[in-house]
């Protein structure tokens, strides 16, 4: 069974950085041969994509994130991150990781990012 554990987020102040980490545990060769993805929800909407990254490291972004955000990801751990930088108060969340763009295995409990004015 296919474990996703999101960690990093906190309170930061507007300006401040944050690095959020995702491991995928119970998921062997599959997590290298996969697109893995940021997604977020705030309150009250829809969760949605933040960033995505191929297996052989290619990286797309969502507009409110482009140049701030950069995801990457290490195979050899399953795991995928988000170094998250210059962060705003619209950037205030849950942030989680799944497969892109199929959000294929259980969700994960997320990580509570909160930025504050």
């Amino acid at each position: 069974q296919v474990q996703l554990v999101e960690s990093g987020g906190g309170l930061v102040q507007a300006g401040g950085s944050l690095r959020l980490s995702c491991v995928a545990s119970g998921i062997g060769i599959i997590f290298s041969i996969n697109a893995m993805g940021w997604y977020r929800q705030a309150p009250g909407k829809q969760r949605e994509l933040v960033a995505s990254i191929d297996r052989r490291g290619s990286t797309n972004y969502a507009d409110s994130v482009k140049g701030r955000f950069t995801i990457s990801r290490d195979n050899a751990k399953n795991a995928v991150y988000l170094q998250m930088n210059s962060l705003n108060p619209e950037d205030t969340a849950v942030y989680y990781c799944n497969v892109f763009p199929t959000g294929y295995f259980t969700w994960g409990q997320g990580t509570q990012v909160t930025v504050s004015s």
